[in-house]
Formats: structure tokens, sequence, C-alpha cells
């Protein structure tokens, strides 16, 4: 400490890009420890203060999610505790020898999950649920006694409406089929006659291995290609996870509004589904955790909630991992399309948050690929497959082998990256000319909400305009979008509006649509 009791500075000298002496709070020297979290969540050293030099190797991530990352182990790591103030971004950015552009970005990013709040006073870190590390590792929830039944799974089919504005579709013309196409050539080329039979059952090691690289580096996912079960979607994805972990009469919370086809999961798997209400910041347990039967089953879309978009906090996710803990429950996270984040970095996955979390997570290959391709994945706690692996043997028969081969190509040649870049930028253009477009052509009251990311819009409107009045009248006019009040299982007077998908209906539709939209819900208004 200073003089008077005050913080001591620190000089930072040294490196090729400092050549100037810098002085900056040393916050990360001066607060108290708290205590720590896990293996997985590792927390700043005394040998990496806030200010040690970034890595600017070629080899690196970029600047900007090196300082991203280390700030949000700070802060989970408790060496930045609730209250603590991060330093101005002039001072880091001089510090750190990197442009003051890149702080500002991350601290709004920071802000965006929930890490940090700012206000007059600048920006500090926000209170956090913290796990208290347990002695041993924790229990896992214990395995459903249908695995060993193995009832069989009821088929849910895919809904096949189209038409513009219909939600969660893909830019199907803009996808690189002649690359695809060469990927397949090399699958079947190399697999021979032997990848026409059945094969493993939790899928192709090659392409396990691939996804378990991708989700490590874009999504911050901790896992094992052993712990990944390919799967045919996302849809079956769940289904799975009913058979694996639940016995009919068990009960399921389910956000509300939220994913139907969730909804549809749980009900084949006979379970007794709770609607638990979400809000701008995601699904809330505190209430009902409090005056409700524990869950065998949380369901959860955390990072663009759906259809609301709402971004589920870093402290509502820590609270939800721990609700999960106190009633032996098991959380099924659902990553359906936050690869398309249109501002900053992407937000991180919930299962990589701490060690040992009762998490599964979801993914699926539909809105970055195509909905046709039917691949989808779920990675399951490393716990877990000791008990599951058998039933996993008879119930997953590795099909799809020569796509699943090509995908693994495709993946690890780069060109799932490329694609990635290019749809991220045309969706961003894409939805950015619809928020313009609503507010010149749909002339009706109505609020616009959810977060930058992914491939729809939700808007409001006023209980005068009645959602599946509106919805039936443009489906009549080639217009496939959704009414809000449909995903919830007990609608209130304010789940009324339109889900609209952006991705595959390109910009210059949107005037004529909205228009006709407009003149729609004024069709149907109650008088």
């Amino acid at each position: 400490m200073g003089a008077g009791g005050r913080p001591a500075r620190v000089e930072i000298v040294g490196s090729h890009r400092y050549h100037e002496k810098c002085q900056i709070k040393s916050i990360l020297w001066c607060q108290p420890v708290m205590p720590s979290l896990p293996a997985r969540t590792p927390r700043l050293s005394r040998q990496q203060p806030l200010d040690a030099p970034l890595s600017r190797a070629a080899s690196a991530p970029s600047l900007q999610r090196q300082l991203l990352q280390r700030l949000r182990e700070a802060v989970l790591g408790g060496t930045l505790p609730a209250g603590s103030p991060l330093p101005g971004t002039r001072a880091l950015a001089d510090a750190l020898g990197i442009s003051r552009n890149t702080v500002m970005a991350v601290y709004e990013q920071l802000l965006a999950e929930g890490f940090v709040q700012s206000d007059r006073r600048g920006t500090r870190v926000t209170e956090l649920t913290r796990p208290v590390r347990a002695r041993q590792a924790p229990a896992l929830p214990v395995v459903a006694r249908r695995v060993a039944n193995l009832k069989p799974r009821a088929a849910t089919p895919p809904a096949h409406e189209g038409g513009h504005f219909r939600p969660g579709v893909p830019a199907l013309a803009q996808f690189p089929a002649s690359a695809w196409r060469r990927a397949l050539d090399r699958a079947a080329r190399h697999a021979g006659p032997a990848a026409l039979g059945y094969g493993d059952p939790a899928g192709e090691p090659a392409l396990r291995a691939a996804i378990a690289r991708h989700l490590a580096v874009t999504r911050g996912v901790h896992c094992e290609p052993a712990q990944i079960v390919v799967t045919e979607g996302a849809q079956d994805a769940l289904t799975l996870c009913m058979q694996l972990l639940t016995d009919p009469g068990d009960l399921a919370w389910i956000e509300d509004p939220g994913y139907r086809g969730a909804r549809t999961a749980m009900h084949a798997g006979d379970l007794a589904v709770v609607p638990v209400r979400v809000d701008a910041q995601g699904l809330c347990v505190d209430d009902a955790d409090a005056r409700m039967p524990s869950p065998r089953i949380i369901y959860t879309t955390p990072s663009n909630q759906y259809p609301t978009g709402a971004v589920l906090s870093v402290a509502r996710r820590l609270a939800l991992i721990e609700a999960a803990r106190r009633h032996g429950a098991w959380v099924i996270e659902d990553d359906y399309d936050s690869e398309f984040r249109h501002t900053g970095e992407p937000v991180g996955a919930m299962q990589g948050l701490v060690s040992d979390a009762p998490v599964l997570y979801v993914g699926s290959f539909s809105k970055t690929m195509f909905p046709a391709l039917r691949i989808g994945f779920v990675v399951l706690p490393g716990a877990l497959m000791p008990t599951v692996a058998a039933a996993l043997r008879e119930l997953q028969r590795g099909a799809q082998r020569h796509a699943q081969l090509a995908l693994a190509d495709f993946i690890d040649s780069g060109e799932y990256a490329r694609h990635l870049g290019r749809m991220r930028r045309l969706y961003r253009d894409r939805r950015h000319a619809l928020l313009e477009a609503l507010e010149r052509f749909f002339s009706i009251e109505h609020r616009v909400e959810g977060g930058p990311c992914g491939l729809h819009l939700m808007i409001r409107l006023p209980p005068r305009y009645p959602d599946r009045e509106l919805v039936g009248a443009a489906r009549a006019h080639g217009m496939g979008a959704l009414a809000l009040s449909s995903f919830a299982m007990k609608p209130k007077s304010t789940d009324n509006g339109l889900v609209l998908g952006y991705g595959n209906t390109p910009e210059h539709m949107y005037e004529p649509l909205l228009r006709t939209l407009a003149k729609l819900a004024r069709g149907v208004a109650v008088r």
C-alpha cells in the first residue's frame, strides 16, 4: 500500500511496444482474494496481473479475446471481487500497448454478459453467486431407471412449413454447395465400403474430435471427444437426454415462452413439464426454486433465449448451476445459434463456467449449415459416460457416416470457419436492414426485443392485434412468421407478437412484406 492507505502504483516498462513508463492502479494486487472456482476456471496469479503483456504470437488468439478471457477468469476466480472497479479504458490500453477501442469492446462484452455494471462511478464487477469448492468431486444426479428398460423413442417430425420470415432457416442460397460436394466425395473415396455399415454408436471419431476442437475455441466448452454423442439433429439429442436421464413422471422445468421442440421431447418422455417464466435476462429460477418440487431436468437457451432473444447473465447462470446441484437435477443447455452473434465476442457457453457442472450441452449444424443435414450432438458430463456407455450402444446406431466424415473434413479444412464468417456478416447486415424496415414500413405499434444474435427478431404487439390470427393471414401471403403466444404454455396478455426470421429472407423483400403484414394486422384488429 502507498502512503495514506492508497493503492500502490505500478510502473510498466520493457517490451518493444512500451516506449514510455505507464502507471495504472494495480487493482489485482490490492484487492482481497475470494475463494476460487474449481480447476477449469483458473484465476489470475500474481505472475499474471491485469497489466501483464498480452501474447503477440501469430498463433495466439486476438488481443481482444485474450483480454476478455483474462477479465472473465479474474471475476469468476475471485481475483476481482464484487464491487471492484476496472481501470479506465485509456489507462489500461496504454499499459497493455493496445488500442483503446479494443479495451472498450471488451468492457462492452463484459457488460452484455453481466460480469460488470456501469454507472457514473465507472465500471465495477457485479455480485455473483460463487459455488463453494467441494472437498470432493460433487455427486452427479442419478441416471434414469428407464435406461435399463431401453424404451423406444417417440420420433417427432420436424415442421416443413416455409415462407419468408420463417425463424431458424439459414441463408440456403449462400451455402457453399460445391465445397460441401468435394468434402462428400473425399469422404466416400477415403472411407471405402466399410462406411456403408453401422459406425460408432456415439458418432464418427473424426467428427467428434473436430467438434471438440471447434467448441473449445469458439464456445469455451470443456470436453473430450469421448464425451460427445453425435445425433440426428438437436431434436434427437434432446430426446436422447430424456431417455438417459429421466423416468416417466419426473419433473422438468422449461422456459416459458420457450422452444416447443423441447416441450415435445419432454412430453414424449412422459415428464411433468413446469413452465418457468423468462424476462429480459432470460430464465429466472429464484421464485420457482422456492415454491416448486425438485425437477430432474432444467431446460434453457442461455446465449440467445428462444424466442425472446434474452441473454442469461453470468450471475443467473451460476445461480442456475447451484440450483441444479441442490435439487439433484440436470441442466440442458441448448446452444442452437449462438455462433451468429453480431456485436462483440460470442457469449461463452454455460457448460464451461465451472468444472463438474451437471450441464449437458446440445448443439446442431442445422442453423450453421443447412437443416436437411440432420446432424446434431450432445456433450455429456465426463463422469456420466461410464454409466451410459452400454445404453448408448443400444440406443444409437452410428448412421450418416459419409455425411459425418464429410463434416469433419469441412471443419478441419477451415471451410466451416470461413462459411461462418461470411454468414455472420450477411446476417448482421440483414438484421440491421430488418430493423430499419420495421421502423419505416411496419406502420403498427410494436416493440422490438432481443439481443443482436441469431437469425430472428421478436416484436411485441398490442393485444388488439391477435398474433395467431395475424400469422394465419400472413401464411396465405407466403410468410412463415410465428406467433409469440404459441411458444408459451401459459400465455399472458403480453405474450402477443411475432417472431420474424431474417436468415433466409433477402433484404429487398422486407419493404413489400412488412407493408403487407401491417395491412393484415389492421384487418385482424379487434375493434
